[in-house]
């Protein structure tokens, strides 16, 4: 099975950054993973190591975010038994732990400047040196790392050491959010509502129509990951039954029926109005406001490029 199939898409967006993974994979090019929280940046990394020629070596996941400053080197490196209080034997570290495979380091921009340094000689030599050992240990892994902030914006403000950020995007893959993939929602929350309900041994909801849309229009800060969470929600609190507009979270529910603008709800007039020409004048002035860049028009939208070309040609305006 292709270990990229798992990455549930039908959109054009998405399977674009699937094409160019599918051929990354077979190399053993450093790879740095962009995009927003929940967007599935650990499924792509584990898919790009199980598609490469190191798929029977170790796959080793490490949440920089995670790592206390003063045990950071030691995380990634290892440590010799008594380099420091509490070192009572001899650990290998993550790095050595992935010798032949996979290094995946997730939140890299939360490494500290110091230990950017000591990985940035790592990736330039590939060799790495455990505290409290004097001895340089030679280490043949590939480097697959990941980071929803804006790791361009952190070199600027001296946060993020911009050799190693160069050095990290050899080939950089943004995964795109949520809502720019609005067509994935209901294939996916299908896919997670039947998971959880065999999971949990229940009769799998159904949602209305007026609640699927609603989680059409939600913005989906959280991405996929939110959209999961949800689905087991559902499944636990309404197995069985119809899941309605009002049994959705608060979030999705104030967000459904209406447009915000600058903060205030736009709601229909009691005259009605022309659906058609609105949809037009907003794509016009989305296209002003972009100066004519199509991908940020659409992202101002909220929809997918592709859709905004769709559009362009229904309504005249390309």
């Amino acid at each position: 099975m292709d270990p990229f199939a798992r990455i549930l898409t039908q959109s054009p967006l998405l399977e674009t950054v699937i094409r160019s993974a599918q051929i990354v994979a077979r190399t053993d090019a450093t790879v740095l993973l962009t995009g927003e929280t929940g967007t599935g940046k650990d499924l792509m990394a584990r898919a790009l190591h199980e598609a490469s020629p190191r798929a029977g070596a170790p796959f080793v996941a490490l949440n920089c975010a995670a790592l206390p400053e003063s045990l950071v080197e030691s995380e990634l490196f290892g440590h010799k038994r008594g380099a420091f209080t509490g070192a009572l034997e001899d650990r290998p570290g993550h790095v050595r732990s992935a010798h032949g495979g996979t290094l995946f380091l997730d939140e890299v921009g939360e490494l500290p400047l110091a230990a950017q340094a000591k990985l940035l000689r790592f990736l330039e030599s590939g060799e790495c040196m455990p505290v409290g050992d004097s001895r340089v240990v030679k280490v043949d892994v590939r480097v697959i790392a990941a980071t929803n902030q804006d790791l361009a914006t952190l070199v600027r403000e001296g946060r993020f050491r911009e050799d190693l950020y160069y050095r990290l995007q050899v080939v950089p893959l943004e995964l795109p959010p949520l809502r720019e993939r609005s067509g994935d929602i209901d294939m996916l929350l299908n896919r997670f509502l039947l998971h959880f309900a065999g999971e949990h041994g229940v009769p799998m909801p159904q949602l209305s129509q007026e609640a699927r849309a609603a989680l059409r229009r939600h913005r989906w800060p959280g991405n996929v990951r939110e959209l999961r969470n949800l689905a087991e929600r559902l499944v636990v609190l309404f197995h069985g039954r119809t899941v309605d507009l009002s049994n959705l979270p608060r979030e999705i529910t104030q967000a459904a029926g209406k447009v915000t603008v600058g903060g205030n709800a736009f709601l229909l007039p009691e005259e009605g109005i022309d659906l058609e020409w609105l949809e037009s004048e907003m794509i016009r002035q989305a296209l002003e406001r972009s100066r004519g860049n199509k991908s940020r028009a659409a992202r101002l939208l909220g929809i997918t490029r592709d859709t905004l070309l769709y559009r362009l040609k229904k309504f005249a305006l390309a």
